[in-house]
C-alpha cells in the first residue's frame, strides 16, 4: 500500500512499522528549511518525515537513523521508489550511540517524531505501534543529547512531543545546550485538550520562546480547518 505525500512523493507502508500520522504531517509543515539544509531524522521509522521534507524542498538532504530493522528496510525501499538515492540515506542504529554513527556538528537541522509513552503506560495497541511509542529504550535526554551532537552552532532541532511531558523535554533540551525558541500547540478540535506540541530549539541559542497560534485540525462538523488543509495540501 502506498500513500501520496507532497511534491509528487509517495510512501510505501507496511505492517510492523508505525504509519503516516498527523503528527508527522504537522511536524514537517512546522519545520523551517533554508537552502541546502543538511537534515538528520532521529528515529525515522519508514522514512515519513524525510520524504515529506524532500517534497517540501528540492535542495535538502536527509539522513535517517532508525533502530527497527524492518523500518530501515522500508525507508530504503521508499528512497528507491522516489528516486531519492542522491538526497536521502538511512542508517541502522541506536540514537543513543549517535557518536559512533555520525560525526559531530554535521547537520543544520535535526528532526524527530520520537517515542513519547513511558514504558508501562498507555501505548498504541499493536506491537509495532507500542514499540514506536514506548520510551523504554529512549529518554528525552538521550534524544536531546543526540540532536546536540549532530547540530552545528545555530542549527535547529524540531520535534513533536506530548504536552504532559513538556517540562521534561525542556529540561533535557537546555541540559544539552538546545534553547527552546518556537512552540505550537495542536488540538483535534478547538474544545478538545491539546494532543501534541511542536517545538523548535536552537543550538547555542539565547533564551526567548515564541508561542505560535494553535493548530486546530477540525471544525465541530468534522470538516478540516484551513490549517489542516494546508498541512495535507487539500
Amino acid at each position: 500500500m502506498a500513500e501520496a505525500l507532497w511534491g509528487g512523493i509517495t510512501m510505501e507502508t507496511a505492517d510492523g512499522v508505525f504509519p503516516l500520522t498527523t503528527d508527522s504531517m504537522g511536524l514537517a509543515h512546522f519545520v523551517r528549511l533554508g537552502r541546502r539544509e543538511r537534515v538528520c531524522d532521529l528515529g525515522c521509522g519508514g522514512g515519513t518525515l524525510g520524504l515529506l521534507l524532500c517534497g517540501k524542498r528540492d535542495d535538502c538532504t536527509i539522513t535517517g537513523v532508525e533502530l527497527q530493522e524492518t523500518a530501515v528496510d522500508l525507508t530504503a525501499r521508499n528512497i528507491v521508489r522516489n528516486g531519492l538515492q542522491e538526497r536521502m540515506t538511512v542508517l541502522h542504529g541506536d540514537l543513543r550511540d549517535i557518536r559512533t554513527l555520525l560525526p559531530a556538528n554535521g547537520f543544520t537541522t535535526v528532526v524527530s517524531n520520537p517515542p513519547y509513552f513511558p514504558a508501562g503506560s498507555r501505548s498504541a495497541p499493536e506491537a509495532a505501534k507500542a514499540a514506536a511509542r514506548s520510551q523504554g529504550h529512549c529518554t528525552a535526554e538521550d534524544l536531546c543529547r543526540a540532536a546536540a551532537w549532530l547540530l552545528s552552532t545555530g542549527g535547529r532541532f524540531s520535534l513533536v512531543y506530548r504536552p504532559e511531558a513538556l517540562c521534561d523535554l525542556f529540561c533535557a533540551l537546555r541540559g544539552a545546550g538546545l534553547e527552546p525558541k518556537r512552540m505550537r500547540l495542536v488540538r483535534h478540535r478547538s474544545a478538545t485538550p491539546v494532543s501534541v506540541v511542536l517545538v523548535e530549539a536552537l543550538s547555542g541559542g539565547k533564551p526567548g520562546l515564541r508561542w505560535e497560534p494553535e493548530l486546530v485540525l477540525y471544525r465541530d462538523d468534522d470538516s478540516p480547518t484551513a490549517d489542516c488543509a494546508a498541512i495535507y495540501h487539500l
